[in-house]
């Protein structure tokens, strides 16, 4: 069947059947994310970034963090992108030199415009394991010294739109299914929503033309677009092709039987946005549009001007 148009009641959606199938965005690659150290003592897999795919326009990161006390990630500046955190278990202490501080619980969201400057530090804030996720976001060049600021969610803030059949969609930015919308507001257009499949359920997402985007499993088993011959799992990214041309969907489904247990539940991230195409200088925590932009930031930096 064709599972695309959705009628709401509410805040819940119901697929219908088309005549014609939905425009799905291809899969242009696929790898597992690879774990690496980072910070003090912390643990990562490191999804967008690393040696697989160095960043994805407007992405400079993606990691998905565990980290135990006493490790974490103490003060550390950065100029010229945003950090967006979003916690799937335990809670973070966050605190920064513009005298902002404060506790990131699970499903709570901070998204961070760094700017022209902060200096700031994440450690544990529980004394089991600290799970998260954590995405760097560009700035266009006329944003990069913009004033540092904070967008902070609760967990209970996330706009969400559920289905009958058993989908969850938390809406961490842009819109979603019926409309939906995140209550955080971005300097370029972005999608990004984290997305629950209890077993046998399945969704077709909205992609806009021109967004580049790919897919992280958190959990469970997810197919992708009825491929048929393979289903994608914890740790592995899923590239989806580019499309200028036309909007179109992904398709994600949990083909796991019908018993409900928490192993059963598929979740996984769509992550997409409209590339800046502007050129990408990349030091450490400095991300800017030039050589000389990067060597004005380590000497701010190094003249205490953060």
């Amino acid at each position: 069947p064709f599972l695309v148009r959705y009628t709401r009641h509410r805040n819940e959606f119901e697929t219908k059947t088309l005549l014609s199938p939905p425009r799905f965005r291809p899969i242009a690659r696929v790898f597992e994310a690879k774990e690496q150290a980072e910070g003090a003592g912390a643990r990562v897999r490191r999804c967008i970034g690393g040696y697989e795919l160095q960043n994805m326009d407007p992405f400079l990161l993606l990691d998905e963090f565990h980290v135990r006390p006493p490790a974490g990630f103490p003060d550390h500046p950065h100029r010229g992108f945003e950090t967006v955190t979003y916690m799937l278990h335990g809670q973070f202490l966050h605190k920064d030199n513009q005298n902002h501080e404060g506790v990131i619980a699970v499903g709570d969201l901070q998204w961070m415009t760094a700017g022209r400057e902060i200096v700031h530090s994440e450690m544990p804030d529980t004394d089991g394991e600290n799970v998260g996720l954590q995405l760097w976001v560009n700035l266009p060049s006329v944003k990069k010294m913009m004033p540092p600021n904070y967008q902070e969610l609760f967990a209970a803030d996330v706009p969400i739109a559920r289905s009958k059949n058993g989908v969850e969609i938390r809406v961490i930015a842009g819109k979603s299914i019926l409309g939906i919308e995140a209550k955080v507001l971005t300097q370029s257009p972005i999608l990004y929503v984290d997305i629950h499949l209890r077993p046998q359920a399945s969704v077709d997402h909205p992609l806009p033309k021109g967004y580049r985007g790919f897919i992280y499993v958190l959990n469970g088993s997810v197919q992708v677009n009825n491929a048929q011959d393979r289903s994608y799992r914890h740790g592995e990214v899923v590239i989806l092709a580019d499309n200028d041309r036309h909007d179109s969907f992904v398709r994600v489904q949990n083909l796991a039987g019908e018993r409900d247990t928490p192993q059963r539940i598929s979740r996984l991230v769509l992550i997409a946005g409209e590339p800046l195409n502007e050129p990408i200088v990349h030091h450490g925590p400095f991300v800017m549009n030039t050589e000389e932009e990067i060597r004005q930031a380590i000497m701010d930096y190094r003249m205490n001007r953060f």
